[in-house]
């Protein structure tokens, strides 16, 4: 059965973390809309592709345009039944909005599956709902899921975890796995 899915996002979301979650779960016909604060249905988010190329941290690069398909100060996200949260810089923003924070407190609240990967941990640490959770993260932000309360767990970059409705992972080099850890939790069922 199709389901309705929101996407927090913001400007400079990392480019694949949007755009593969946005088109896979399209694709197996769930409802996805995307909603970044203070932009409507038809503007767009500018995004940034992170890289893994040797150095420290990863590099950054602009990425494309995404024409948001939802407004977000309509989005009532009892009319949703799963979140998912992409990385980037925009969490580290996001999560200083309360609506943001009041939206990623309803799903854990609500036990609605969540799926976070990179620095979309930061939404849920901030939003105090992971306590006592096995988490996976980019690594930066380990301090932050271990503060929150969580079990931060190092994945090697293809892998991802789930811990009862929450599917989190290291990277877009996780999506492959994380994907198919959320669609397991949604119950979707592909043949």
């Amino acid at each position: 059965m199709a389901k309705r899915i929101l996407i927090l996002a913001g400007d400079f979301v990392e480019d694949y973390e949007l755009m593969v979650p946005f088109q896979a779960l399209g694709a197996v016909g769930h409802t996805v809309h995307v909603v970044a604060p203070d932009k409507r249905t038809g503007d767009t988010l500018r995004t940034a592709i992170h890289d893994f190329e040797g150095d420290q941290t990863y590099t950054e690069k602009r990425g494309h345009n995404f024409t948001l398909n939802a407004d977000f100060a309509a989005v009532d996200p009892a009319q949703y039944d799963a979140l998912l949260i992409p990385g980037g810089r925009a969490p580290e923003y996001l999560r200083l909005n309360a609506k943001v924070i009041a939206i990623v407190r309803h799903f854990a609240e609500a036990h609605k599956p969540i799926a976070a990967v990179c620095h979309g941990a930061q939404l849920l640490a901030a939003a105090g709902v992971i306590e006592g959770k096995r988490i996976a993260a980019y690594p930066a932000c380990e301090p932050e899921v271990k503060l929150a309360g969580a079990h931060y767990v190092p994945l090697d970059w293809p892998d991802a975890i789930t811990d009862g409705n929450f599917v989190t992972a290291p990277a877009w080099t996780s999506h492959a796995n994380w994907l198919a850890q959320f669609l397991a939790v949604l119950g979707t069922r592909i043949s």
